[in-house]
């Protein structure tokens, strides 16, 4: 079978749980894959090469490049497609076909980057209604990159880069989806997400980087930058007008888990803002 002339770039730091799997579901279908390690203190390098993956390392030097915009200037510069994959995700035999029908027609490519839509689990079960995640996951290296916000100096974050897209243009959205399927346990969706609140948080005390991250967002993404009561919005949103209770009580959790991470992002910019103020 003719290999998709994509490489998959998969960062990874203790991913050991996952990263199995993952590599499966790609190394026999892309041109290359490969694994860009952060000093992963698990097997997380081990299991990736005895599945065939190439393991890259990678250290964070605390400036930009980030990450991902590091991997696609320094792996495989050759192939100018790159895929990013999380530890925990693995493409759709629907969304492989779809990349097949799109690579292998003959004719030049014309989007510059793919949005693709997560099939997304949630303790231990795939959601089927609810907010729905979209990532620019498919890019064109030489007409797409990462933006460079002024947010270094933010906590939560570290050498990844932040909850905002890749800019490129035109892009398109494919329709089958990545499969978002984390088997570690759910507490570590509260750890990353208690991280990545700090970021968030630390951003509503600096507005002038915040529009900056604004403007690398979805279309969605954009009007719920601005919308108030946030988590009461998120909630609503997932659980009512997305229909996340269809999904039982993984909907309800994931709905409910969603609010307490935007309830979060409040506390933690109003607790800063309070520090700020002077006192008597």
């Amino acid at each position: 079978m003719t290999r998709l002339p994509i490489v998959v770039a998969i960062p990874t730091k203790n991913e050991a749980a996952n990263i199995t799997g993952a590599v499966r579901s790609v190394i026999d279908h892309f041109a290359a894959v490969v694994v860009v390690d952060s000093d992963s203190t698990d097997d997380t390098r081990a299991l990736a090469k005895a599945e065939g993956a190439e393991v890259v390392p990678y250290t964070w030097d605390g400036r930009y490049p980030k990450k991902k915009q590091w991997c696609l200037e320094n792996v495989h510069p050759e192939t100018d497609w790159m895929l990013f994959l999380d530890g925990d995700e693995t493409p759709s035999g629907e969304l492989i076909a779809e990349l097949r029908r799109i690579f292998h027609d003959g004719r030049p490519v014309r989007p510059a980057a793919f949005d693709i839509p997560l099939g997304y689990w949630f303790a231990g079960r795939r959601l089927r209604h609810g907010h729905t995640i979209v990532k620019r996951a498919l890019l064109d290296r030489t007409r797409a990159r990462f933006p460079e916000p002024d947010d270094l100096a933010a906590p939560g974050m570290g050498e990844q880069e932040g909850h905002y897209q890749p800019l490129a243009e035109p892009v398109h959205r494919l329709r089958a989806p990545i499969e978002h399927r984390d088997l570690d346990p759910v507490r570590t969706w509260f750890d990353r997400h208690n991280r990545y609140s700090d970021w968030e948080a630390w951003l509503e005390r600096h507005p002038e980087v915040r529009e900056q991250i604004r403007t690398a967002k979805t279309r969605q993404g954009q009007i719920f930058h601005r919308a108030p009561f946030k988590p009461l919005l998120s909630f609503g949103y997932s659980y009512v007008y997305r229909r996340g209770f269809l999904d039982g009580r993984a909907g309800f959790d994931y709905a409910l888990a969603m609010s307490f991470y935007r309830w979060q992002i409040g506390v933690k910019a109003r607790e800063a803002a309070a520090a700020e103020r002077p006192t008597d």
